[in-house]
């Protein structure tokens, strides 16, 4: 079928387990197009401009035809799927032209599906499908991590049945995004994961100076990380908020400035910008007076 055959035709519909396309074999497009297969989705083409990540997609996915240009794999699919930088995704999508009854997607949790329009064309379909997991390179781990997680669908309605079951096939949870809400979502993420990264590098570094190595420290402050997310989950974020701040103890707060203005300053502002944001979330609870918050406010706010 080429380009110019309409054989999919206008009121063709994309089949419950349409053949999916996966275009970037990345750690993202190769785990996607793992799990996608081993729910008994047919994964049958692949592209990618790099042929040792060609190579190892299809070893890993055989029944795959590999291209080097994501327009020459139009033919082979139902539903293809972005896996490429955010940068990337409206280039790739100018590149291409739908056929009727196709649906491109997206796998950025930051950028809309309209950002993919300009591949439509009548009768095609466009959407965003971001898993909220942390690819890495080992592919088995990233696969393991879909099991469970959040898959954020966005589209319209003829779409978000269809990238739900995806969800639902690949062991993920589908979520649908209001319209606007993209980068607020895409930041949540990027603090819950490199923004704990930048948190346990400072836990580490101050663990440093009380003589634990990294590994010490993630044994000895990862146990409380973890001990706390508990809480969160059990009794809520505010009542889970123990520490020198839900006391009103601005002596401890000036101690611990001073220690890191001598053996770490590089964890201060990360230090006052957390306690900060504990300072609303301890004024909800009405345990402190308005002297004592503000003891803790002056506190935070001298140099040291």
């Amino acid at each position: 079928m080429g380009r110019d055959d309409a054989s999919r035709g206008s009121d063709a519909a994309t089949p419950l387990t349409p053949r999916v396309g996966i275009v970037g074999a990345g750690p993202v497009g190769t785990a996607l197009g793992l799990a996608i297969s081993r729910a008994g989705w047919p994964v049958t083409a692949v592209a990618s401009r790099d042929a040792g990540r060609r190579d190892a997609f299809r070893a890993l996915i055989p029944e795959a035809r590999a291209f080097a240009e994501p327009a020459a794999m139009l033919d082979e699919v139902d539903l293809l799927i972005l896996a490429v930088p955010d940068e990337a995704i409206p280039v790739v999508a100018a590149e291409l032209r739908l056929y009727s009854g196709q649906t491109l997607v997206h796998t950025s949790g930051l950028l809309d599906a309209e950002v993919l329009e300009p591949a439509l064309s009548a009768g095609s379909h466009v959407g965003a499908f971001h898993p909220l997991v942390s690819f890495a390179a080992d592919v088995e781990r990233s696969v393991a991590g879909l099991a469970g997680a959040t898959i954020a669908i966005e589209g319209d309605d003829s779409v978000l049945g269809l990238l739900a079951d995806l969800a639902e096939a690949i062991g993920g949870v589908p979520v649908r995004l209001p319209r606007g809400t993209k980068p607020a979502y895409h930041a949540a993420a990027v603090l819950a994961s490199g923004g704990l990264i930048a948190l346990l590098d400072a836990v580490a570094t101050l663990g440093a100076v009380a003589g634990l190595d990294e590994a010490g420290s993630l044994a000895v402050y990862g146990r409380l990380v973890e001990q706390t997310l508990a809480n969160a989950r059990a009794i809520g974020i505010g009542p889970a908020l123990t520490g020198p701040i839900t006391r009103g103890d601005a002596g401890t707060v000036q101690a611990h400035l001073r220690a890191m203005a001598e053996f770490a300053p590089g964890v201060l502002d990360l230090y006052r910008a957390a306690a900060l944001r504990e300072l609303p979330i301890v004024e909800e609870r009405r345990t402190l007076s308005p002297e004592q918050l503000e003891r803790v406010r002056v506190a935070l706010a001298k140099v040291v």
